[in-house]
């Protein structure tokens, strides 16, 4: 099979085109024909700066057809369409190869109608998105319609794909969804995504613009930029709000007052997939997929989320897209 493989870290001109044997599902795993691999921040710092003990292939989403199963797997049945999260942890094989092996607890059914480009798109973006709506004092611990209703939601950065996902969802379990943005052409895509208020952070008094908008504060933010926006999170934060940091653009200390922070209650939670828990995981997996089969997720400049195709052959040149800042989803075209 054609795959893209590293063996050291280091900047995208590790990734290499090879060819290697189709590797065998084992107990409790399946192996999917991959036909996008979906690139995020985490695929191009993992091989960036991560530890690499062998040979692997990078990128953690995707989406596919079940090609076997291994011994045990009675969830999964060859010719299933599905999107796959976290390929690439603890595995050498991710999705940046014709073939990926994984664990079937971490492929979900892709609905017959729904591409491979939305797919790929889900698994970290989606998931993350998922739980930082979830961790709230108060609740809920899952989303369904109506699950956030009388909620307002503050996503920082709603043209970022953790971002166009919590818009998304938010919107689809109920809330009132605000979000920053830093220019006209994001603030247009936020609004695509859903975003009910988009407030630009750097024309206007953000504080106030969103104080404006929930007079109350908000209750929930989901926040990819904490060392830069600590002193908006405490101007808007509502009684018991919650944020959800899984991100640290912008810096990584962030200072908060604490005799105002303390007056609202306000809970900072952080968050990452890789320790989450499996229970997390799955919860949220259900749930996106509920959302999915609601044709709430859709990708496309059209829906909020630009996307930028390349061939496996050109998976260093797609990390670089990632790493650079592309506003979208970067795309990898297996098959």
């Amino acid at each position: 099979m054609k795959a893209i493989v590293f063996s050291g870290t280091g900047d995208s001109s590790v990734l290499r085109p090879a060819e290697r044997e189709v590797p065998e599902p084992g107990d409790g795993q399946i192996r999917v024909r991959v036909m996008r691999s979906g690139v995020n921040p985490t695929d191009w710092k993992r091989r960036a700066v991560g530890e690499v003990a062998a040979e692997q292939t990078p990128n953690m989403d995707g989406a596919g057809v079940v090609d076997a199963v291994g011994p045990g797997v009675l969830s999964h049945h060859v010719g299933d369409r599905v999107w796959v999260m976290l390929a690439a942890h603890g595995s050498p094989y991710g999705t940046a190869a014709e073939y990926s092996v994984v664990p079937a607890a971490h492929a979900f059914p892709l609905p017959e109608g729904i591409s491979y480009d939305v797919g790929a798109a889900l698994g970290v973006p989606a998931i993350t998105a998922h739980r930082a709506l979830t961790v709230a004092e108060a609740g809920p611990g899952r989303l369904q319609p109506g699950a956030l209703d009388g909620r307002t939601v503050l996503v920082a950065g709603g043209a970022g794909a953790v971002g166009h996902a919590a818009i998304q969802l938010a919107r689809w379990a109920g809330a009132t969804v605000v979000t920053t943005v830093s220019g006209p052409e994001k603030a247009a895509l936020a609004t695509a995504a859903g975003a009910h208020h988009v407030v630009d952070y750097r024309h206007s008094d953000a504080a106030k613009e969103i104080r404006r908008i929930a007079p109350h504060g908000v209750d929930v933010i989901v926040e990819v930029s904490p060392a830069r926006n600590a002193e908006l999170i405490q101007a808007v934060a509502a009684n018991h709000a919650t944020v959800a940091i899984y991100a640290n653009n912008g810096g990584d200390t962030a200072a908060f007052e604490i005799r105002p922070a303390m007056m609202v209650n306000l809970r900072v939670q952080f968050l990452i997939l890789y320790t989450v828990g499996e229970a997390a995981l799955q919860a949220a997996a259900e749930d996106v997929g509920a959302a999915l089969r609601d044709g709430a997720l859709p990708v496309g400049e059209e829906h909020g989320l630009p996307l930028h195709h390349f061939p496996l052959e050109r998976t260093a040149e797609a990390h670089d897209a990632v790493e650079q800042g592309v506003v979208g989803k970067v795309l990898i075209t297996v098959a």
